[in-house]
């Protein structure tokens, strides 16, 4: 029984590990202190590893709970009732916050508030177009962050982050803000802006 709730301790520490990365940047977000946003992102290329090794975890604890070790029958009155932290309830209810945390990258988006805003152009030679390439953006939640950061400055047209890319392409009215409100924006999440064109 121990060695069952080791394994079950592991699955619950290795499906946590692989998603801390994403989960840390809407931590972030809800504490007010977006700076530490980035900070598990080197976490991001050991993912595939964590996500295998918490399945292999729990898999195995699965076998052990529906598989028991046939014991010695002895005529001994012992129907003790399992903990519940040793029955298939607490396994189930394990493997399931388990999968709802190897799948939050793919669902952090929603924990953001929609920055979407209504932007009126005077003058569109105002307008201005800049790719800043950025470090440290590992998922779709980091794209979010740096989205979330650089829509609350004034003058933001479009803007298009992108983890894959490594990028943020940005459109914004010159005579609102610059490139240098921009990057501090993008730099006060824990990203870091490396140039931009």
């Amino acid at each position: 029984m121990k060695s069952e709730n080791k394994l079950i301790g592991a699955g619950l520490l290795t499906a946590i590990t692989a998603s801390l990365c994403c989960i840390t940047p809407v931590l972030a977000l809800i504490a007010g202190s977006s700076g530490i946003a980035s900070t598990f992102s080197w976490i991001e290329p050991f993912r595939p590893y964590l996500f295998g090794l918490t399945i292999l975890v729990l898999g195995v604890a699965w076998y052990q709970k529906l598989n028991p070790k046939n014991e010695i029958d002895c005529e001994c009155d012992t129907d003790e009732k399992p903990k519940f932290i040793q029955s298939k309830i607490f396994l189930g209810i394990v493997t399931a916050f388990a999968i709802i945390t190897l799948a939050f990258p793919y669902y952090s988006g929603i924990f953001y508030p929609n920055t979407e805003k209504q932007i009126i152009v005077v003058n569109k030679s105002n307008i201005k177009t800049t790719e800043f390439k950025i470090i440290g953006m590992t998922c779709a939640s980091c794209e979010e962050h740096v989205s979330h950061e650089v829509n609350k400055l004034n003058g933001i047209a479009n803007l298009k982050a992108s983890y894959e890319n490594g990028n943020a392409i940005i459109e914004f009215d010159k005579t609102k803000t610059n490139e240098t409100e921009i990057e501090k924006a993008i730099n006060s999440t824990g990203y870091k802006v490396t140039n931009k064109k």
